[in-house]
């Protein structure tokens, strides 16, 4: 039986609405396949309990103490052990133990594949807690008993080469790039890895890369076209941002396929790791890895220069030499498209600007209007089927953008962008609102990602 449904049944009998003799009916005749929604629904069709709003609110705090992997409570006729081990379509954390290396790395294998076949983002394999995944924003966990450190460093430790274990061991923290291929099976995959040492001993945390490359229609955005046309220029910047988890990566490897579907350039990628393998179709595709091909973001750039590039793709811009690097090379000819860690345009120029001294904030401010092509923010927001839906803003630099960027009058920016609608510029609170319109999400959901939501009232 699904954990949410132990919960739902607890709240049932806590509340008096249930005698333990239905509960334990209830327990003896649901099918494990049964999810929580379908047993409320049996609760409700046959009598038992007639307060509807309860059982949804019950529902609601079912599903959120199972993600949030309080104990599960004792019921009826069923002890917490016979709650369902694991999710379905995944490995049996319960048995890893007994197998040998072998055995376990297939098992590893099955668990990557399927977290990147229904979408997951991130994976975690963490001592002394509960595997868990993040799917559609939310933590689900995979098994109700945590991971003994033993088996999760075992596990971790597999998926590393003797170099990278030794250099976990001296510095306590890797971050790497993993590769999870089976040539029998036929499938190669790129993760995303991070390992640290934590009071209950080793943690792991893999982000799920897409194992295909998606069009930007195929990403959600609505304007696609309209961004496909910040591509033709030979020189400027483009920035793709948007909070942690946002799809940034994705976004920005979609940008690079349609670079290299269309163009004939050389384009060199600067990333921290490699996740997205992009091969060289019409355009030479040079991809060069932080720490393993580079020092740094600022060398790689700065040697980019010299390197005959068309286009430069920075993973992320994260301090002063990065951004003065990617301005420059901006404004000698290069189209530089990079991603940042910010919710809107306003704050993305605001970030990009302020970390210059007061000395250079004028001739920065003048080099970012005259190279600046748009930004494009995103974020995952719920949708009412239980997945995620892309919410986006786009920014276009216009004559009336570049003089607010040059007299840092950030805040005209929104009625420059309400007024600049006709040559595709769009708003967070219109990407936000349209789909609220076309039902993708909810009132709650769209009040809690517009800006001045009140005011939207």
């Amino acid at each position: 039986m699904r954990p949410e449904i132990h919960w739902l049944l607890h709240f049932c009998l806590e509340n008096q609405l249930l005698t333990e003799g239905q509960v334990l009916g209830m327990v003896s005749n649901l099918a494990p396949s049964t999810d929580v929604h379908a047993c409320a629904k049996l609760l409700a069709n046959s009598g038992w309990i007639a307060d509807t709003t309860f059982l949804d609110s019950a529902i609601e705090a079912s599903i959120k103490n199972t993600q949030d992997g309080f104990e599960i409570p004792v019921l009826p006729g069923l002890s917490c052990a016979d709650t369902q081990s694991h999710v379905e379509g995944f490995p049996d954390f319960s048995i890893l133990n007994q197998l040998n290396d072998d055995e376990l790395r297939a098992a590893i294998r099955s668990l990557f594949t399927q977290c990147q076949k229904i979408g997951a983002s991130d994976l975690h394999l963490t001592g002394g807690a509960r595997p868990r995944m993040r799917h559609h924003r939310r933590i689900v966990y995979l098994s109700n008993a945590p991971l003994t450190d033993a088996l999760a460093r075992r596990i971790n430790y597999l998926l590393l080469t003797p170099e990278q274990r030794q250099r976990f061991e001296t510095d306590w923290d890797l971050d790497y790039a993993l590769t999870v291929d089976d040539e029998t099976a036929g499938f190669k995959m790129r993760f995303r890895a991070n390992l640290m040492e934590q009071k209950k001993g080793i943690s792991g945390v893999y982000r799920i890369v897409a194992d295909h490359l998606m069009s930007l229609e195929q990403l959600g955005f609505p304007n696609a076209d309209n961004i496909r046309k910040l591509l033709n220029y030979h020189n400027g910047i483009i920035l793709v941002t948007g909070p942690v988890g946002s799809g940034k990566t994705t976004t920005l490897a979609s940008l690079v396929n349609e670079l290299n579907q269309t163009r004939k350039d050389h384009i060199i990628t600067v990333e921290d790791p490699i996740e997205v393998m992009q091969h060289s179709v019409h355009s030479i595709v040079t991809q060069r890895q932080v720490g393993k091909h580079t020092e740094s973001f600022k060398s790689a750039l700065k040697s980019a220069l010299r390197e005959d590039p068309d286009i430069i793709i920075i993973g992320e811009m994260r301090d002063l030499e990065t951004i003065e690097m990617a301005v420059t090379a901006a404004e000698t000819g290069h189209l530089v498209i990079a991603t940042m860690h910010t919710g809107d345009a306003a704050s993305t120029l605001n970030r990009m600007l302020d970390v210059f001294p007061p000395s250079q904030q004028n001739q920065i401010r003048a080099m970012t209007a005259g190279s600046l092509r748009g930004i494009v923010c995103q974020r995952l927001i719920p949708s009412v089927d239980d997945e995620v839906v892309l919410a986006c803003e786009l920014l276009i630099n216009t004559t009336a953008v570049a003089n607010i960027i040059r007299d840092a009058k950030e805040t005209g920016l929104e009625s420059a962008m309400q007024s600049g609608k006709q040559l595709g510029m769009l708003t967070m609170n219109d990407s936000v609102q349209a789909l609220l319109d076309q039902g993708k999400i909810t009132a709650e959901v769209a009040a809690e990602n517009m800006f001045n939501a009140e005011s939207k009232a």
